[in-house]
Parts: structure tokens; C-alpha cells; sequence
């Protein structure tokens, strides 16, 4: 049986840019929040600090090497580059757009058009937009993917059935999808694809792509959702109040919740699992965060072998497994070595991928 092919989300935003000096400040990038966080409560892992790789700019391709190094010796097929499109205005796109220029990395990648506005919220100002996330219409839709055609005809981008992948963070939304999906359908022919392969990324693990004219989904889920009627989900309100109270975060136990990330069984090819390594986005947001506690390697393994578990009979060109993510360090978020527990994470996915195939 073949491998699952392995995703990584991947965040870009590690290179300054004009539009976050002037919100942020000079010099902002992700680490800027990253590496002066502070714990908030009793044993909360804070900062996270990057081991192997440093403190890196992505506008350095020597960074883009080794990141993709990295992942290719320990497993991961490809990066999920996060993509912002913004009514015509793209951010933080340099890295990607060197990548695609360049020719390096040789390491397969696809796109994640991240569909949401930029506010403050998670900086103490909830009231201020920064950038809204705009909707056009198809004048734009067809800009879009014109500047995204280069990238689905280069010969490292990911395909299912021989489509580029492609995949919308907030897909519900996306007005009229089945529409916009028609439309970029049509171009991408009309370009000499085959068309496109549309995921969305939901929370819902009930969410039809099809109905909504998409053709598979990426099942994401960062915590639980408790019901309040039952016992437990009393207990998780009267707790996450009296952290209210203290100013600290939401906090769930990652030992608990990692049981509830992924669904329990599989009912169709285009479902696909996303593994959740660790979450903290307290760097960037304070007491208005959502902490998993107490994530360990040893806790992700078995989290990552029930992912195995479930694609484990699914047909070979649609056993995809996402993972949220590779890099975003001012979330907690990360499988890129840190200094606490180095390439850990790393090498519970590859030694998991040499059980699977001894197995079969």
C-alpha cells in the first residue's frame, strides 16, 4: 500500500513587509510576537523558540532549501503554501513567488487561498480592519486565476486525477462557490488543464463538498465542541470562566482533546484527516487564546496513527493527510524543530510512515 501523501500547512509570513511595518511596526514578521511571549499560567509552554532553523527570513533561498530538505528526510510530500488574495492585492507572497521563479526548492507544494479578512482582534484591537477580504466578482475571480496559472502548471505542483489541488480556508464564505468554482473550472480547460481540484477546509466533519461544489474537504479542527447540557461540557464552561476570570486562555488538555481532532471513521475518498500536532496562539493574542496543553511527541504519535487509521483504505491518489502546520510559530504551531523537544515531532511522522509500509 502507498504512503499517504503528507501536507504540510505552511505559513509565509516570516519577511517583513510594508503593510505590516505600518500596522506593527518596522521589522514585524511572525517572529516579532513569537519570541516575546511569556508564559500566562502554571506550566505553559512559552515562548517557542526555533532550534535547526533559527530565526530565518523566507526571502533567503538558502531558508527555502533547507525547510524542504527537512521535510522531504522526514516524510512530509509537500507544502500547503497559504495564499492571500485580497480583491486584486496580494501579501506576502515574495517567498512563494521566488519559489516559483526560481525553480527551487525541487519540492512539490500546492496553494491554500486563506479567505479572510486581517483585523486586530487578535492584537487587543477587534475593531480594527487592517485588510478585508473582498469578493469582487468576476472580472476579479478571473484576475485571480490568471495570477495563479503559472503556479498550477508548474510541474511540482500537487494534482489529484491529474488537477493542480487547490484548496479555500473559509469556503462557506466564498459567494455563489458553485459559480466562481464553474468559472475557474472553465479557465483552467480553457488553459490546457483538466481542470482544478477544489478542497475546502471546514470545521464541520458533516460538511458535503459536493454540495457545495467543491470536491473534497480537508477536516480541521482545532477544539472540541463540547455540549454544554452534558456533564463535561459544564465542567469545560465552569473552568474556562474561572480562567476568564484569572485572564488566562481557553485551555484544553491536549491529551483529551486530541481524541476529538479527527472523525471517527472515513465516509468517503474526498475527506481528508488534518493532524494538529500542538496549538498555542497566545503569542498573538493573550488571554483571548486558545492553548492545547500539554502536547508531547509521544501524545502526537498516537494521534497521527489514528490519521494512518483512517485513510489506511482509502484509494492510493486520494490518501491525503494534512498537517496544521509546519511553521506557524506565533500560534504554537509547528512541526519545524524547536528547543525543547528538537525534531521529535519529525520523527514520530517518519518513523509512523516506516510502520506503515512494514506493515503491509
Amino acid at each position: 500500500m502507498d504512503r499517504p501523501r503528507l501536507l504540510a500547512f505552511y505559513l509565509p509570513q516570516f519577511h517583513p513587509i510594508p503593510e505590516n511595518d505600518a500596522w506593527w511596526g518596522k521589522g514585524f514578521t511572525e517572529w516579532t510576537n513569537a519570541a516575546k511571549a511569556k508564559p500566562l499560567f502554571p506550566g505553559h509552554y512559552q515562548p517557542h523558540l526555533p532550534a535547526d532553523l533559527g530565526f530565518y527570513d523566507l526571502r533567503v533561498p538558502e531558508t527555502r532549501e533547507a525547510q524542504a530538505a527537512l521535510a522531504r528526510d522526514y516524510g512530509i510530500t509537500g507544502f500547503c503554501y497559504y495564499h492571500y488574495w485580497f480583491g486584486g492585492q496580494q501579501l506576502l507572497n515574495r517567498p512563494f513567488d521566488e519559489v516559483l521563479a526560481s525553480g527551487q526548492p525541487d519540492f512539490p507544494f500546492c496553494l491554500c487561498w486563506a479567505n479572510e479578512s486581517w483585523t486586530g482582534v487578535w492584537h487587543g484591537a477587534p475593531r480594527r480592519m487592517l485588510i478585508e477580504q473582498t469578493y469582487p466578482g468576476e472580472a476579479d475571480h478571473e484576475q485571480h486565476f490568471k495570477a495563479l496559472l503559472p503556479a498550477f502548471t508548474d510541474p511540482r505542483y500537487i494534482k489529484v486525477e491529474g488537477k493542480p489541488l487547490f484548496s479555500i480556508y473559509k469556503p462557506d464564505d466564498l459567494p455563489n462557490p458553485r459559480q466562481v468554482i464553474a468559472q475557474w473550472q472553465a479557465m483552467a480547460v480553457a488553459a490546457g488543464l483538466p481542470g482544478l481540484y477544489f478542497v475546502g477546509v471546514t470545521w464541520d466533519f458533516d460538511w458535503d463538498p459536493a454540495a457545495h461544489g467543491f470536491d473534497a474537504a480537508v477536516l480541521q479542527r482545532l477544539a472540541p465542541s463540547w455540549p454544554w447540557h452534558s456533564a463535561k461540557g459544564i465542567k469545560k464552561l465552569v473552568s474556562h470562566s474561572i480562567a476568564r476570570l484569572l485572564r488566562w486562555p481557553s485551555i484544553y488538555s491536549y491529551a483529551e482533546v486530541a481524541n476529538h481532532l479527527l472523525p471517527e471513521n472515513l465516509t468517503a475518498r474526498n475527506r481528508f484527516p488534518c493532524v494538529v500536532p500542538n496549538w498555542d496562539n497566545t503569542p498573538r493574542s493573550g488571554s483571548r487564546g486558545l492553548v492545547l496543553k500539554g502536547s508531547t511527541p509521544a501524545l502526537f504519535r498516537h494521534h497521527f496513527q489514528q490519521a494512518l487509521a483512517l485513510t489506511r483504505h482509502v484509494p492510493a491518489e486520494h490518501r491525503f493527510i494534512f498537517i496544521k502546520s509546519w511553521n506557524e510559530w506565533a500560534e504554537g504551531n509547528h512541526i519545524e524543530p524547536d528547543l525543547k523537544y528538537g525534531k521529535a515531532y519529525l520523527e514520530v511522522i517518519r518513523s509512523e510512515l516506516e510502520n506503515t509500509r512494514n506493515d503491509e
